[in-house]
């Protein structure tokens, strides 16, 4: 009854701005009091780092980069850590490593573990009513170089919860709060900078431009790495090429009973008989994307691992990659493989979506959009010869990893704590 009731309020907002608005100031008001009361009785713990990933979601990201370098050092043993999640339970195990605590994403010991904690380090929005004291360091991780357009940058917006003034006073509100944001390159900064309106608030020096701690294990891993995450996978023994397809969300696709939805535009049934004695599809939802997928069907040719919290295994264990306009493409990157690009709704994306910040013509792999899928099927063909599509793209990618990636180089979890912590 409780879910149903939240559906039914949630499509209200949906379609009702005014009642939205006093919907969301009602509830900020009443958590922000009680994050108050946490604020004025914990006192700030100058060596407790706050670790969260996609809004505890998941181990992942550049969070877990830099909480799993401090780990190696000696010199941040005195150091204690507390990870947030939605499912602790999963994540219990980490609670065996140095001075490490995992806690629940809501409650008194969430509240309790913001308030006291020196750092926040986060790849994603904290909750509005959640702000730090003036001794507290907020890191702003992110995570990944923007296609789309961000924040103060939408012109162009169809979003089932938020009208482009809503969604920019979450960026504001965002801007607000955060010391450090993290970026892998000028183009990055540049990006951001702007979407966050960071000028307007003097904090366009909050800006940290040493590479993404996340893509470390891009560098640092070693074959065995890689078999053991092709065992865990189940995909240890084949000769088939790995493609791992990685959509992102759609703004405009929202069930209020469940939230962001996505409805793949690939015909598997057409897929499978054209390349299935070839390739292997590791499929990864966005984790925006609530909606639950069934590839019963495609045993052995289609892999479902939208919930593999590490993404980085993914590319490592993975041949190519597939993607639309998902921020993954800039990280595989550093892996030099192939990359198609199926922008199936390209002029929808562009003109009534999100709209991007980089020219297409700039991918290196070849675009596809619309839903053809023998051009897709020819494409997936194309790259088993990497020598040919290297021959036709090297130019390019050269040029993107240059221009998207020069920093990053498996030391960028070094860099960034070594620049955010105070003693």
């Amino acid at each position: 009854m409780t879910k149903k009731i939240k559906s039914i309020a949630i499509e209200l907002t949906k379609h009702n701005i005014v009642i939205r608005k006093a919907v969301r100031h009602i509830i900020f008001l009443k958590r922000y009091l009680i994050y108050l009361i946490a604020k004025k009785s914990n006192k700030t713990d100058d060596k407790l780092i706050c670790f969260k990933s996609f809004s505890g979601k998941s181990y992942s990201c550049s969070p877990k980069a830099i909480y799993e370098y401090m780990l190696t050092q000696d010199k941040y043993k005195d150091f204690k850590f507390i990870w947030v999640f939605r499912e602790p339970e999963k994540y219990k195990y980490l609670e065996n490593n140095h001075n490490t605590k995992v806690i629940y994403n809501k409650g008194k010991a969430y509240y309790k573990a913001m308030a006291s904690s020196k750092y926040w380090i986060h790849n994603y929005r904290i909750a509005d009513h959640i702000f730090p004291k003036e001794d507290q360091i907020y890191v702003q991780c992110w995570h990944g170089t923007p296609l789309k357009r961000l924040g103060y940058d939408i012109e162009t917006f169809d979003n089932a919860l938020n009208t482009i003034n809503e969604l920019r006073f979450k960026y504001k509100v965002d801007a607000k709060k955060f010391k450090y944001f993290l970026s892998p390159s000028k183009f990055a900064s540049e990006k951001f900078i702007s979407a966050w309106n960071l000028r307007a608030f003097g904090k366009e020096n909050a800006i940290i431009e040493q590479g993404y701690p996340r893509n470390d294990k891009l560098f640092n891993c070693t074959v065995n790495d890689i078999n053991r995450i092709k065992s865990t996978l189940g995909i240890e023994d084949t000769d088939k090429k790995i493609i791992l397809y990685a959509p992102t969300w759609r703004d405009n696709q929202h069930d209020s009973s469940i939230g962001y939805t996505y409805k793949t535009e690939v015909d598997f049934d057409y897929l499978r008989d054209a390349v299935g004695d070839k390739c292997i599809i590791l499929f990864r939802a966005h984790y925006l994307v609530a909606s639950k997928f069934d590839f019963k069907k495609y045993k052995g040719f289609v892999y479902d691992v939208s919930k593999y919290d590490e993404i980085n295994d993914l590319y490592l264990a993975s041949d190519a990659l597939l993607t639309d306009y998902s921020s993954v493409f800039f990280d595989y990157a550093n892996l030099k493989k192939p990359m198609i690009f199926y922008m199936y709704d390209f002029d929808a994306y562009k003109n009534e979506i999100r709209d991007f910040y980089i020219d297409v013509e700039e991918l290196p792999g070849p675009v596809i959009t619309d839903r053809n899928q023998e051009e897709l099927v020819g494409e997936l063909k194309a790259i088993e010869n990497n020598d040919a599509y290297f021959k036709k793209y090297g130019k390019k990618y050269t040029e993107f990893n240059n221009k998207y990636n020069y920093l990053d180089d498996g030391y960028a979890a070094k860099r960034v704590i070594e620049e955010i912590l105070e003693f």
